[in-house]
């Protein structure tokens, strides 16, 4: 009777770990991967403007996008982190704007960014996250993804060139840009 135990004891240990693997398997899965939608979304800047009393000449202003249950901010708030660090001491303003009838808070490392409690033609605002730039006159130089792709850093960033031009004076007219990326609706689908 023992030499057959054995055999069905390391059988049935196998069949137990290939069935606890595939629940952490599924488990995992659920929780934390997302497919890739690959539909472009268009980001219209026209209807966006800054608040009157951040609006007009002044900095380069940077406004971040952003819903607090959106899997999507993950990457895009470590990325803007650095953005924080390489361009708040070049003069460029931070500025964050969440989701109406949303609640969270950014992590720590991007307290340096300043709240706002909404901007004109926020309402129509397609996805996020997203972000604005306004150049030193207070025009809407850049509206759009941070990249386009499933993950966004310094390395596919539309950002980095945008404000080291509009810091070098050059001009940047890009209010409009359709892309493809890891991007959550602004409002719920009706």
């Amino acid at each position: 009777m023992r030499p057959r135990r054995k055999p069905l004891v390391a059988c049935l240990s196998v069949l137990l770990c290939a069935v606890a693997l595939y629940a952490a398997w599924s488990w995992y899965q659920d929780r934390y991967i997302r497919p890739f939608d690959t539909r472009a979304t268009l980001f219209s800047g026209a209807p966006l403007h800054l608040p009157a009393d951040l609006a007009g000449p002044g900095p380069v202003r940077l406004v971040h996008f952003w819903d607090p249950a959106c899997p999507c901010n993950v990457g895009n708030q470590q990325h803007l982190a650095g953005l924080v660090e390489r361009f708040a001491p070049q003069g460029v303003v931070f500025y964050s704007v969440h989701r109406p009838g949303s609640h969270g808070r950014l992590p720590a490392n991007l307290g340096a960014l300043t709240a706002l409690d909404g901007l004109p033609g926020l309402d129509q605002l397609p996805a996020s996250p997203a972000v604005g730039i306004w150049d030193r006159e207070g025009r809407l130089a850049y509206f759009g993804p941070y990249s386009e792709g499933a993950l966004c850093t310094s390395a596919n960033s539309f950002i980095e060139p945008v404000l080291e031009a509009l810091l070098a004076g050059r001009p940047v007219d890009a209010a409009n840009t359709l892309a493809q990326g890891c991007f959550c609706d602004w409002h719920p689908a009706p």
